[in-house]
């Protein structure tokens, strides 16, 4: 990926090359509004407000489907890079570091303390710069409880990735994996939801 290449990550325009920030004064500027916005308005909310916190979602340029859910606790850190189908869930204290997309797929379950993380660093570089690669969770799907999926990583239809499983790489359709790295359990039975 090129610094840029998600229209946030600007390395050039910034000098985080040379010891700058990663994000233009008005993207962080940006961030820090929403992360107040988020404190005041949605993170102390009962659990049943979901349409009221993915209204605030919307307003900062999430795409969330009218029945997708979000708790409270969740810390979504750049809600444009967030995109959630019908029928999706976003647990408590689940983590979207979103420097890239993050697409959750119909159907699809996200667990509580589960982190979804699409940023790392270059570490062989001097710089150490930040780079960034997009998740995508396939329809179907289970990150189950305190789970870490890491940049660039698809779990495809009907996966599951067990609690406290670390994925690094595409999880196969209809499988279910667990452990730190994530290894093939068994596979799953396949079924459709309406």
């Amino acid at each position: 990926m090129e610094p840029g290449e998600f229209g946030i990550l600007d390395a050039a325009e910034s000098g985080s090359l040379t010891g700058g920030p990663s994000f233009s004064l008005r993207h962080r500027a940006l961030r820090a509004v929403w992360a107040v916005a988020w404190t005041l308005f949605a993170a102390w909310t009962p659990p049943p407000f979901h349409r009221w916190r993915a209204l605030l979602l919307r307003l900062f340029g999430a795409r969330l489907a009218r029945n997708a859910r979000v708790h409270g606790s969740a810390k979504i850190w750049y809600p444009p890079n967030l995109v959630m189908e019908q029928n999706t869930l976003i647990g408590p204290r689940v983590i979207c570091y979103c420097v890239a997309p993050i697409r959750i797929r119909r159907n699809a379950i996200i667990s509580q303390g589960a982190h979804l993380c699409t940023g790392t660093h270059r570490i062989d570089e001097p710089s150490f710069q930040l780079e960034a690669a997009p998740i995508t969770i396939g329809a179907n799907a289970w990150v189950a409880a305190d789970a870490f999926v890491g940049p660039g990583v698809v779990i495809e239809e009907g996966a599951v990735l067990g609690a406290r499983g670390v994925a690094f790489t595409t999880l196969p359709a209809w499988s279910v994996h667990a452990g730190n790295p994530a290894r093939l359990l068994r596979k799953r039975a396949r079924f459709t939801i309406p």
